[in-house]
């Protein structure tokens, strides 16, 4: 009956009988953990991985691995450590010849491994194979040129200045492969507007595989003057060469001509308008052809919105 009271009076609510059940259960659980993590165990983890080579003479293609799973054997609390990322030195594997290797067996690993994970053992090594490409590191120079086709302007106004882009090239290095799949220029998109103020920004220069390259300079500045515009059209006089000679054209002999141009310019484009050409050019061929002259002489502020085709017959 005693002991039938103690036990009651042991869980009744009393703070000092409750406080000394958590003491004895929280030592309980320290002496087993301790005992647990002093033991060896096996796991899986993910090693940060490098790899070493001259990195002025040679860069990758794509994004190199970065990490490596091994199967290791251990201390349980050195295994801890290194499953929570406490303490993980990051694994090396050196390349004597970067761009002859193509790929790295899984096999091949724990020779290159074993000496760098200090008290830990590799059993195996999960990751099946490390895929990577690198080339030699080179630097071309690519002009930039403007993509205005998003933008719009109110009614009557128009660009009414030349597109300027500072600086008007970028210097892209990177692998020589990615260089050589590259165009020779690249356009800037002028982003979506409706404008009737000048225009002046900062936009970033995009290229393909952007993450394997390096831009200098990353953005560049575009700007141009916006106004009051207005259209005109002029027929011009066609010059013709390099035409054979049974070459003629048909019912032809001038071209209308549609351009838009500030409104406080007209009296300057009215006395240069007798210098605009259409010039044509052609070696001919069977049959006949229609032609979109070449149009000179315009001045720069003026921007050609259509002209007339010329068909050549032979």
């Amino acid at each position: 009956m005693n002991l039938f009271k103690v036990f009651i009076n042991l869980f009744q609510f009393n703070r000092t009988n409750w406080r000394a059940v958590m003491l004895c259960f929280f030592a309980a659980t320290v002496f087993w953990l301790f005992n647990a993590f002093n033991k060896t165990y096996s796991t899986n983890i993910n090693f940060p991985l490098r790899f070493e080579y001259n990195q002025e003479q040679f860069a990758p293609i794509g994004t190199l691995p970065h990490h490596v799973k091994l199967n290791v054997k251990g201390n349980g609390w050195e295994l801890f450590r290194k499953s929570v990322g406490l303490r993980q030195s990051e694994v090396v594997i050196p390349l004597e010849r970067p761009t002859e290797v193509k790929k790295i067996v899984g096999s091949t690993l724990p020779v290159l491994l074993s000496n760098q994970l200090g008290s830990l053992q590799i059993n195996h090594v999960v990751t099946d194979t490390l895929y990577l490409q690198l080339d030699e590191r080179d630097t071309h120079q690519y002009k930039l040129y403007p993509d205005l086709s998003m933008v719009t302007f109110i009614e009557g106004y128009g660009r009414i200045s030349a597109v300027v882009i500072l600086p008007d090239s970028v210097e892209i290095e990177g692998p020589r492969k990615l260089l050589h799949q590259l165009p020779d220029s690249f356009f800037i998109p002028v982003s979506k507007s409706i404008l009737d103020n000048s225009y002046r920004e900062e936009l970033e220069v995009t290229i393909p595989n952007g993450e394997s390259l390096k831009r200098n300079p990353p953005v560049v500045t575009v700007m141009f003057e916006v106004g009051p515009v207005e259209v005109v059209e002029r027929k011009i006089v066609v010059q013709v060469t390099s035409v054979p000679s049974r070459g003629r054209l048909v019912n032809l002999d001038s071209v209308t001509i549609v351009c838009q141009i500030p409104r406080n310019l007209r009296p300057d484009f009215e006395s240069r308008a007798g210098q605009i050409q259409a010039r044509v050019e052609s070696k001919g061929r069977a049959g006949g052809m229609f032609l979109l002259p070449e149009i000179v002489g315009l001045p720069e502020y003026a921007q050609l919105l259509s002209v007339d085709s010329i068909a050549i017959k032979f």
